[in-house]
């Protein structure tokens, strides 16, 4: 689960982490209103999506007079703001953040994940923040700069000082990058955190240090036990079809192909997708139905696939251990007829109660293509989609 900006920055507060003085705004009335209470010269108009590459795209711009204000909340609020983590079609603005301006002289980079190699949380930080920063991890990654952090005694004073004096902290500011980066490890992990980032973290003119940006992802497991972030959540800023399987517990992505697929299992739902493309086709979508699937499941799977105006075929891959081959056979039959299926329909199903599971397939009377592997039903499921 990803929230905005400006609520992760409530998130920064609560752990005592230096952020600018800002107003979250849903019109450009209350925009100005909210720069008005601010006060100050200058401001600036955040636009509130979840995606990186803002400033890049128009979402973020200063102001220099309320007037101004007024304008580019004008600008910015309802714009379709494309960015390189959007896609084509970009993402509209429902939401703003008048902050005050910052005096900055300097602008660094932290973030942490979890490093599944060493099963530690992993603190990367750079001297080269802003904008550019993934140019800067791809191009001179020996600018980037990490430490692992051992469980047991969290991100140490010592750990913290090194890597600040490395990305560039002054001697007198160290002391207050330290507390942000030790803010930031206990923001990480009180609030189950998949990724807590800081892109730019300042140094003012007066020495001051300044998270200017909050970006937070949240294990969606762990989220039971924080209500008061659940209640953050913008279902704007989601796929609906996302939305809807989640009321499903179905773990359901969209993608850009035309190749519904409906697997049991993430690691066979990877390879599904793998070998789609192997054969010359393109997944339209990851849907894992899990192991406890049942046939209103395996519906509301089909119906939610089905709702992609591009989808030109479906494979349906199981692997019947915990999950039945025959339950999910009566699935895709009542799914098929409940839909009243229109594209073409793959089925490869290995497992328990297999044989009883295509018994029912080949009696549903249902234009259903069976296939023995994976190779056979990703070749038969490109074909179906080229209309072959």
């Amino acid at each position: 689960m990803k929230i905005h900006e400006y609520q992760g920055k409530e998130l920064f507060r609560k752990f005592g982490m230096p952020v600018p003085r800002g107003i979250p705004a849903f019109s450009v009335d209350e925009a100005v209103r909210a720069a008005q209470s601010l006060g100050g010269p200058v401001w600036v108009v955040k636009a509130q999506i979840h995606a990186g590459g803002r400033g890049k795209g128009g979402g973020v711009k200063v102001a220099k007079s309320l007037d101004e204000v007024r304008q580019r909340a004008s600008e910015i609020l309802g714009m379709q703001l494309v960015t390189h983590q959007t896609g084509a079609a970009g993402q509209k603005v429902r939401r703003l953040l008048i902050e005050e301006g910052a005096d900055i002289r300097k602008e660094l980079y932290v973030g942490m994940v979890v490093d599944r190699g060493t099963q530690r949380i992993a603190l990367m930080a750079s001297s080269e923040g802003g904008m550019d920063i993934e140019h800067v991890a791809a191009t001179t990654p020996e600018k980037i700069h990490k430490v692992f952090v051992d469980p047991a005694q969290g991100l140490t004073d010592a750990e913290a000082d090194d890597v600040a004096r490395k990305i560039g902290v002054p001697d007198g500011s160290v002391r207050e990058a330290r507390a942000m980066l030790q803010g930031l490890y206990r923001t990480f992990v009180e609030t189950d955190a998949s990724l807590a980032e800081i892109n730019p973290l300042v140094i003012t003119g007066d020495g001051r240090v300044i998270a200017l940006d909050a970006k937070l992802n949240f294990d969606s497991n762990a989220l039971f036990r924080h209500p008061e972030i659940v209640e953050m959540r913008d279902l704007d800023e989601e796929d609906p079809a996302e939305i809807e399987a989640s009321k499903y517990d179905l773990s359901y992505i969209s993608l850009d192909g035309n190749i519904g697929c409906l697997v049991n299992g993430a690691g066979l739902a990877m390879a599904t997708m793998d070998t789609i493309k192997l054969y010359g086709g393109e997944p339209a979508n990851f849907l894992d139905v899990g192991g406890g699937a049942t046939a209103e499941k395996v519906t509301e799977a089909f119906k939610i696939m089905l709702r992609n105006p591009n989808l030109k075929a479906i494979l349906v891959n199981i692997f019947g251990g915990i999950m039945k081959c025959d339950t999910i056979a009566e699935g895709v039959v009542a799914a098929s007829k409940a839909v009243g299926l229109k594209v073409p329909l793959v089925v490869r199903m290995k497992g328990t109660n297999e044989d009883i599971g295509r018994k029912i397939l080949a009696e549903s009377g249902l234009p259903i293509i069976s296939a023995n592997n994976m190779a056979e039903a990703a070749e038969k499921v490109v074909a179906a989609a080229k209309g072959q």
